[in-house]
């Protein structure tokens, strides 16, 4: 790596404990595996930092011991990412479960803590929350100033205050997503959830594929559907999307247009976010929905048409329409239904 000089690397750090990395890793070699992380940083790789928080393992004291080893002896990483444990119905591990909102409000104390120390004495705030924290834990998102130009969108971290700045039109084009740890680590070619996603398409029960006849920002979107462009809208989206688009969506006071939150059965657990649905999960929830509605489905939990357990877009039992899930493309959807424009939209 370093006589290639490859970079940007990103490395999960977990902890700078070796103990406690080591017992994290269930590998007596993870204890010391970070000296080549200062090997790397030595030979000037641009190197992004994660660390997967486990309750009662790596947080409290310990998330604060990391940050401090970070800034003795990895002070040269670009960025260091945050991040909540996910625990399905499927993790055999005990010690493996999920965040409490006290212990989650811990941990944004402790990032936003360190991004001030960070701030002045580096010059950046390096450490940054996922937005999943600020949910579980129910407190307020940071400003947009506090993410920049957004570089950590595909880690999950600033995704909700760029959805409001592009569906408020208070940005031209989508802000995300980028290449970040998420994506770096699914390998080449990519396969599955992050995999490149094809030109998206919309079908009705019967397996008729629907032209697709427009473009938004650069984004294809199928519109032409069985049901009417002015039919009620059905947005759906995961329980995290909900409580993300519901206060967007009040300032329309579109009685027209409603969430429809899809809950993860599939994987269970405390799996909340919308790339993670799956079509045996939206295809229960469309079964009782009414016929003769508009679906909206976001392109980001489809991979070629087909979502994780295999199933594809003309399986559902309702007719949806595949949208880039971003606000700007949600923005228009909703604005051509409308005479009225979205508030803040500058486009409009």
């Amino acid at each position: 790596m370093i006589s290639e000089n490859l970079s940007p690397l990103y490395v999960s750090i977990h902890a700078t404990d070796p103990e406690v990395r080591s017992r994290m890793l269930k590998n007596k070699r993870g204890a010391y595996s970070l000296r080549w992380l200062r090997a790397l940083l030595d030979h000037g790789i641009e190197i992004h930092g994660q660390i997967v928080v486990c309750p009662g393992l790596n947080d409290g004291d310990l998330l604060d011991q990391s940050l401090m080893g970070i800034l003795d002896k990895y002070s040269e990483l670009a960025s260091v990412a945050v991040v909540p444990l996910g625990v399905s119905d499927y993790n055999r591990e005990r010690s493996m479960r999920a965040h409490s909102e006290e212990e989650a409000r811990k941990v944004v104390e402790i990032v936003e803590d360190w991004q001030t120390r960070f701030l002045k004495l580096l010059g950046h705030r390096m450490v940054f929350a996922a937005d999943e924290y600020y949910l579980i834990a129910n407190v307020p998102f940071p400003s947009s100033s506090t993410y920049g130009e957004f570089p950590m969108h595909e880690d999950g971290i600033g995704m909700v205050r760029a959805f409001e700045a592009e569906f408020n039109g208070a940005v031209e084009s989508g802000i995300g997503p980028r290449a970040g740890f998420f994506h770096w680590v699914d390998g080449a070619p990519a396969e599955g959830y992050r995999a490149p996603r094809e030109k998206p398409v919309a079908a009705n029960r019967g397996g008729e594929l629907l032209s697709d006849i427009e473009n938004l920002e650069g984004s294809s979107v199928p519109v032409q559907l069985k049901p009417s462009r002015k039919a009620p809208i059905g947005i759906l989206t995961g329980s995290y999307g909900v409580r993300v688009l519901a206060p967007l969506l009040e300032e329309l006071d579109r009685e027209d247009v409603r969430l429809i939150e899809v809950e993860n059965k599939f994987f269970g657990g405390n799996i909340g976010v919308s790339g993670l649905m799956v079509g045996a999960d939206i295809s229960r929830v469309l079964e009782v929905e009414p016929e003769g509605h508009r679906y909206l489905l976001p392109d980001v939990c489809l991979s070629s048409g087909r979502f994780l357990d295999g199933v594809e877009v003309v399986d559902l039992p309702r007719s949806v329409e595949v949208v880039p899930a971003d606000g700007i493309a949600l923005r228009a959807v909703l604005e051509r239904t409308s005479q009225r424009s979205i508030p803040g939209d500058k486009h409009g």
